[in-house]
């Protein structure tokens, strides 16, 4: 039997350099599972921090290691280590700008290589958050207040950023959310109580990105649920994270012990059913494919349940929450790699969309 070449690509220009690797540490363990053993061959490709692509045994030793390091400085970032055109499919295992926004799901689609995961478009979708919104809306998906603004606005003349302040407050009061709109793990992410916060917090997220979105604050409780599949989609047990930070920031997200799973989510049945339903409305309205987990806010004292956002390529190590879901739903993580590449061929084979 003739194995397939996986294409394992980590590493990545964005702030989740270190957790992409981590994610391929894992995947890179599970296809060397017992019952993938036979079916794949791991070829490593990592990039730098500086966009260089690296294969062979520079990529293995920073795969079996888990440590980023700086390689040649004068190769280019777009010359290609050779051993890209050995690979039957493609697992691009990474997070953030460059990774999971559909700037290298189209060059992997220039390829007319399969690869795990959305398009370009949902992609795209996924990652840009005031995109997403636009698409939840449109597919009828409850969430909750917000407003877009530009770089522009907030570094306008000292008459208009004082409007734009007041409109926000008339509009979504405090607390309220600042979001970069396309950076991932909450990174630039800051809750405001004040005047004065806003302004600041405002300030910082136009650093990050030419598109800001700022969202109201909402007392409720913070729940997952985890989607398989590319037309037909199935929905995993849903889970639900506890904190005692402030808000799930990027430090509370990657430091151990900050943060609990737990699940399955202890609430009433009909809202998991709920929420499993919305999930899968959410991966529909972006063009979703092959993964993604998608976070919810439960209104406990009003019983609702509001969309947060999706998450196209979620963090992917044994103890992250998308592959716990599926684990806790009866699909154990090498088998869930395994379905996943075989997602990616199915829908690169003619009988799906390669949007």
């Amino acid at each position: 039997m003739t194995k397939l070449r996986v294409g394992l690509l980590f590493g990545g220009r964005s702030g989740e350099h270190e957790v992409s690797i981590n994610s391929a540490r894992a995947i890179a363990l599970a296809l060397s599972a017992e019952q993938n053993a036979n079916k794949y061959e791991i070829s490593p490709f990592y990039i730098q921090k500086d966009g260089c692509w690296f294969a062979g045994k520079v990529a293995q030793e920073i795969l079996d290691s888990g440590i980023p390091h700086i390689e040649d400085q004068n190769q280019s970032p777009w010359k290609l280590p050779d051993q890209v055109t050995e690979v039957d499919v493609w697992f691009p295992i990474l997070h953030g700008p460059n990774g999971e926004d559909g700037t290298i799901q189209g060059l992997l689609t220039l390829m007319q290589v399969p690869f795990v995961g959305s398009g370009v478009l949902g992609s795209a979708l996924g990652m840009d958050k005031i995109a997403m919104k636009m698409a939840f809306e449109q597919a009828g998906l409850p969430q909750v207040k917000y407003k877009s603004l530009t770089r522009e606005q907030v570094w306008s003349n000292p008459c208009i950023f004082p409007k734009l302040c007041d409109e926000i407050e008339a509009a979504l009061d405090y607390p309220c959310f600042v979001k970069p709109a396309n950076l991932g793990s909450s990174v630039g992410i800051a809750k405001v109580r004040s005047r004065q916060e806003l302004e600041a917090a405002l300030d910082n997220a136009a650093t990050y990105d030419r598109r800001i979105i700022v969202e109201a604050g909402v007392v409720a409780r913070e729940v997952e649920c985890a989607v398989l599949g590319n037309d037909q989609t199935k929905a995993s047990i849903v889970g639900e994270i506890t904190f005692n930070s402030d808000f799930y920031d990027y430090e509370t997200k990657y430091t151990a012990g900050q943060a609990n799973l737990l699940i399955p989510a202890p609430i009433p049945d009909a809202v998991s059913r709920q929420i499993q339903d919305m999930a899968l409305q959410a991966f529909a309205a972006v063009d979703a494919a092959g993964l993604a987990r998608v976070d919810f806010f439960f209104v406990e004292a009003t019983g609702e349940v509001l969309i947060n956002e999706i998450n196209t390529f979620p963090g992917f190590t044994a103890t992250s929450m998308y592959p716990q879901l599926w684990s806790y739903s009866g699909i154990p993580f090498p088998e869930l790699v395994d379905q996943l590449i075989q997602l990616a061929l199915e829908r690169n084979s003619g009988h799906e969309s390669n949007s």
